[in-house]
């Protein structure tokens, strides 16, 4: 992942474009998540559907592209390591989202458990 943002910020900085403000770099993961999420629109794709459509899947995969140069770019800005950023997080969310509560649930992907938990933490969070 070091080796992807060293190369993403070569590309920014060889056009000028490696000092934008943080806040257009947020604003542009989420037009590119938006345009991701428009491939969605009024369907309901499933993984093989995606594949076997090859230019839905191109045009897909681009999206998602853009969107991890944008988060690249944004750790690039903020001068911290993604690959670490993702690794922290992930670690956070096993402990909040234990997985021998979601392995062999009912409940389609464990959203009654998700939500349940979900419901918790922000209970907890917004306490005075």
């Amino acid at each position: 992942m070091k080796k992807l943002q060293e190369t993403i910020h070569k590309y920014m900085k060889a056009r000028n474009w490696d000092d934008l403000p943080p806040a257009d770099i947020a604003k542009s993961v989420s037009i590119e998540a938006a345009e991701l999420l428009e491939h969605f629109q009024w369907q309901n794709w499933s993984k093989e559907d995606i594949k076997k459509n090859k230019e839905k899947y191109e045009e897909i995969k681009a999206e998602i592209g853009d969107i991890v140069i944008y988060c690249a770019e944004m750790a690039n800005i903020l001068s911290f390591d993604l690959e670490i950023a993702a690794n922290n997080k992930l670690k956070k969310a096993a402990k909040k989202y234990p997985a021998h509560l979601f392995k062999n649930n009912k409940d389609p992907h464990g959203t009654g458990v998700y939500e349940k938990i979900k419901k918790e933490y922000r209970k907890n969070k917004f306490k005075s």
